[in-house]
């Protein structure tokens, strides 16, 4: 495994340290993720700092793919160059991100994707892109599920700044293998096979198909009860 470079693991310091204070993070599955070659981390998204924990944890380098509009501010360009971010256009197809994408997964390298495309309202699951799916079936690399639980509750899309004193879970799966799609046309027949899939791992492993049938432990212990945009009314 090569080790990352000095300022990513810097950063990767910093930012560890910044959310262990914000929450109490429980990690589970690290083995999970390939010490070398090729890969692809497909985490569920319920807050702004799920890049950041997920990148914090992983003992090799992981490429980011984000919206372009972080790139925005030359500061956060400059951040997200260092941490081994790069952009993607969202809401439309983005040929050139994918490029980079494809290109990464050839050299070795471990990517990770945000399938739902943006941080989720309330919490839960969304639909997973299509797009995303599609990119999955072409790589034909391992695809390392992950869920995250509790992030939501220490910093929800919604709200303007964290709320510490939260538990987060974040469980890395075993690999998904799914093939090598080349044609469009097998992508789109494996598709539906492969959403199913991935939203099964992704509800499992962030606790939300546990949370449906009241068998989940976590926040309901507390007493704790999840925020919502109402609340702020």
């Amino acid at each position: 495994m090569t080790s990352p470079p000095l300022a990513y693991r810097l950063i990767q310091g910093v930012s560890w340290w910044w959310v262990r204070r914000l929450a109490d993070v429980r990690v589970e599955g690290l083995e999970n993720v390939p010490e070398a070659g090729p890969c692809i981390l497909l985490p569920n998204h319920q807050s702004v700092i799920d890049p950041v924990i997920v990148q914090s944890v992983c003992r090799r380098t992981v490429y980011t793919m984000t919206k372009s509009t972080q790139f925005a501010s030359p500061f956060f360009r400059v951040l997200l160059g260092l941490t081994r971010t790069f952009p993607v256009r969202r809401y439309r197809v983005d040929p050139q991100a994918v490029r980079v994408l494809l290109r990464l997964l050839e050299r070795g390298e471990a990517v990770c994707v945000y399938p739902e495309g943006e941080r989720s309202w309330e919490g839960t699951l969304q639909p997973l892109r299509r797009g995303a799916v599609r990119v999955v079936l072409r790589a034909g690399v391992p695809v390392i599920p992950v869920g995250l639980d509790g992030t939501y509750d220490v910093w929800p899309r919604w709200a303007s700044r964290p709320r510490g004193g939260q538990r987060v879970h974040l469980r890395f799966g075993a690999p998904l293998h799914f093939g090598t799609h080349r044609s469009r046309a097998e992508r789109e027949a494996a598709l539906p096979e492969a959403d199913r899939r991935l939203r099964e791992a992704l509800m499992d492993l962030s606790g939300e198909a546990a949370r449906a049938t009241g068998e989940e432990e976590g926040s309901d212990l507390t007493g704790a009860t999840r925020p919502s945009p109402e609340g702020l009314r």
